[in-house]
C-alpha cells in the first residue's frame, strides 16, 4: 500500500529534489541517481544534493549521473521544489547539512530508506527493513511508477544492491533474483566490483597497514571485540572508500564476535561502525543514539576516543552481560 501511496505522489511532481546521505556509500548515490534518471522517464525534473561540503568519493562517480551530485554547505538553500525526497538516510541527522531545510520543507517530504532503525522523519516514510538496500526498496517502487530499467538505472541500483550486501555475501534470494534481472541490461559487473569494492591506491594501502597495525582485542560483558581507532590526521588525508573498507578486517576477526572501527571524522567528533554475525549492532547504536541494522549499525559521540569506547564499553555491558 504505501508503495502505491508514494508512486501516486511522485506521479503530481513537476520538480523533486533528492538528498543523499552524509558521507554517501554507493547505495546513497546509487539510490538518488536512479531515481533521478526514473523520474526524467517520467518528465518530472529533479536535482541531486549530498549534505556535505566535502567532494564525494572519486569512485563513486562511476555510478551513471553521479556527476550530478550537487554539495549542500551549511549556509546553502535547497531549490524550489513540489517534493523533497531522502534516500538511505536512517535518520534525519543523516541528510547531514541540509537537516533544518528538509526539516522546513513546506511541501511533502519523503523518506525512502532500508534501515529498521528509521524512526520516519518524513511526511512520507517508505522505509522497508526487510529489503537489502535502498536501491531494492527503489526497485519496487519503480514497478508501481511505471518506470522502465535500462542500463543506467540498472547499474545504480546494482551498485547499491552489491556493496550493501558485502558483494551479495548475506541477504535473501531476491538479492540473487534481482541481481540477475539487473545483468540483463549488459552491466559490466566485474567493471562495478573493481570501481566500488577493490580499487585502492598505494597511499591508501600503506595507511590501512599503519591502521591494522594497532589492531586492539578488548572484552566487555560477554563481547570479544576488534577495535580499530583511525585519527582525524588519516582521516584528513586518505580517501572515504580507503577508510570504510577497514572494517571488512574486523567483521569476523578469529575469536571476537563485535568488530569496531572508531573514525575521528574532525577533532574530537567521531563515527564508530559495529559489525557482527552474531551481536545485534543497531540495538547498542540506538542506545548512543545511531542506528542501523542487525549486522552492521553505527553511531556519533564527541570526546576522545578513550572517552569515546568507555561510553560503547558502558553499553555493551548493560546489552551484553
Amino acid at each position: 500500500m504505501i508503495y502505491s501511496q508514494v508512486a501516486s505522489l511522485i506521479k503530481q511532481a513537476r520538480q523533486v529534489n533528492i538528498l543523499a546521505h552524509v558521507n554517501p556509500d554507493a547505495d546513497a548515490i546509487g539510490s538518488a541517481c536512479a531515481l533521478s534518471l526514473g523520474l526524467r522517464q517520467l518528465g518530472i525534473s529533479s536535482r541531486m544534493f549530498v549534505g556535505q561540503e566535502k567532494s564525494i568519493p572519486e569512485n563513486l562517480l562511476s555510478i551513471p549521473q553521479a556527476n550530478r551530485v550537487e554539495l549542500f554547505g551549511a549556509v546553502d538553500t535547497l531549490p524550489p521544489a513540489d517534493i523533497l525526497i531522502s534516500v538511505d538516510c536512517g535518520s534525519l541527522s543523516r541528510t547531514g547539512t541540509a537537516a533544518s531545510s528538509f526539516e522546513d520543507f513546506t511541501g511533502h517530504t519523503i523518506n525512502i530508506d532500508h534501515h529498521a532503525t528509521n524512526p520516519g522523519y518524513g511526511s512520507i516514510n517508505l522505509v522497508d527493513a526487510s529489503r537489502e538496500s535502498t536501491t531494492v526498496v527503489l526497485y519496487e517502487l519503480f514497478a508501481h511508477l511505471g518506470v522502465e530499467l535500462d542500463q543506467s538505472i540498472a547499474h545504480g541500483l546494482y551498485a547499491g544492491l552489491m556493496t550493501d550486501t558485502g558483494s551479495f555475501r548475506w541477504g535473501s534470494a531476491l538479492m540473487h533474483t534481482m541481481a540477475a534481472e539487473l545483468m540483463k541490461f549488459g552491466l559490466d559487473t566485474k567493471q562495478i566490483a573493481e570501481d566500488l569494492v577493490d580499487l585502492t591506491a598505494a597511499d591508501d594501502l600503506q595507511m590501512t597497514g599503519e591502521v591494522l597495525s594497532n589492531l586492539q582485542i578488548k572484552a566487555a560483558g560477554s563481547v570479544n571485540m576488534a577495535i580499530l581507532q583511525v585519527p582525524h590526521r588519516i582521516i584528513a588525508s586518505h580517501s572515504q572508500s580507503a577508510v570504510e573498507k577497514l572494517v571488512d578486517f574486523v567483521r569476523s576477526l578469529d575469536g571476537t564476535n563485535l568488530g569496531v572501527v572508531c573514525k575521528e571524522m574532525a577533532p574530537g567528533y567521531w563515527n564508530i561502525s559495529l559489525r557482527s554475525g552474531e551481536i545485534d549492532c543497531s540495538q547498542i547504536a540506538m542506545q548512543l543514539g545511531g542506528g542501523g541494522h542487525v549486522p552492521a549499525a553505527a553511531f556519533s559521540a564527541r570526546g576522545t576516543n578513550l572517552a569515546v569506547l568507555n561510553q560503547l564499553f558502558r553499553v555493551i555491558e548493560r546489552e551484553c552481560p
